[in-house]
């Protein structure tokens, strides 16, 4: 017997790479809504749908994200949305016999000055990054609302907490997008222009990790197999680049032959956020997808979604 399985913001990058994964299996029937047919801050809506849907499994995909200056413009939606949105599917899954949930957060929930790599039990250790404490503080809720009700109620409700992503249905917008699509869209820009520098915020100096979206999927697939997982693991690539390096890779993969100007006014955000993804890759995972591999064929989706008019901006 098939397991249904809803994949809640299956039309983000995450939830796209999930469902493009899953759609191979035959062991699965795969539930999906959009947001204009389910508005997952409305409880009573959400509560309806798992009465009439009842999935076995949830993979929580769906949230409401961005760049720094997205997080730091739009607080007060991030962090309302974001407990909304993790409080009612939740409860929900639970309420109707869901026997497993798998919850997608971030790497932000740790502290700002944590020690590097970030390990599990850095969490709540210490302050958060400014520019992003709205989302993280949901995205912490979220966690600990999946490890009580297992402990309370002993469901299999669990978490992931991925580094920086990018990938195929990144959005690309030109002012609260991550940092990587960003760049990418403004020397593609820059380059169609033949504009002869790109500006990009902040000094360039900060270290980050980034992963395919495609190794997350991964990455979860594994995660829904174990028999006994733990009540969040980290998802990282191990992969660390400064803003700088990353900007220089971005640039020769696309061919931009402009300069690229730090404007250090702008804010860094974290100095440093490399993931220890060690527990995770202890149960038999590892990601597979290098950088430069990954942004070539990031730049190969962006271009065709561009051409179809399907680019997400």
């Amino acid at each position: 017997m098939s397991q249904r399985i809803y994949v809640a913001g299956h039309q983000g990058m995450v939830g796209s790479s999930v469902l493009r994964n899953l759609q191979f299996s035959k062991e699965v029937e795969i539930i999906t809504r959009s947001r204009a047919e389910l508005d997952l801050c409305e409880g009573s809506a959400v509560d309806q749908f798992f009465a009439s849907e009842k999935p076995d499994v949830v993979i929580m995909a769906a949230a409401r994200v961005g760049g720094i200056h997205a997080n730091d413009t739009y607080s007060a939606e991030f962090i309302y949305e974001n407990l909304a949105i993790s409080m009612n599917v939740t409860h929900a899954a639970w309420r109707h016999g869901c026997s497993r949930l798998l919850n997608l957060g971030s790497s932000c929930i740790y502290p700002r000055e944590a020690t590097q790599p970030m390990s599990e039990k850095a969490l709540l250790s210490g302050s958060l990054e400014p520019t992003n404490e709205a989302y993280a503080v949901a995205k912490i809720a979220a966690l600990k609302l999946c490890s009580h009700y297992r402990k309370q109620y002993d469901v299999l409700f669990h978490s992931a907490m991925p580094t920086n992503l990018y990938g195929t249905g990144d959005n690309y917008h030109s002012e609260n997008s991550h940092v990587l699509p960003a760049l990418l869209r403004r020397m593609h820009e820059a380059k169609q222009q033949n504009d002869s520098e790109v500006v990009i915020w902040g000094t360039g100096n900060p270290m980050r990790e980034f992963m395919h979206v495609d190794d997350l999927a991964s990455a979860c697939l594994h995660l829904l197999k174990l028999e006994d997982p733990p009540d969040w693991v980290n998802v990282g690539s191990g992969m660390e680049v400064s803003i700088r390096e990353l900007a220089e890779k971005i640039k020769h993969t696309l061919g931009y032959e402009g300069e690229l100007i730090f404007d250090s006014t702008k804010p860094d955000g974290s100095p440093r956020k490399l993931m220890d993804s060690s527990l995770l890759r202890s149960t038999g995972w590892e990601a597979q997808i290098s950088l430069d591999e990954g942004l070539l064929a990031t730049y190969a989706d962006f271009q065709r979604e561009l051409a179809k008019g399907t680019l997400r901006n």
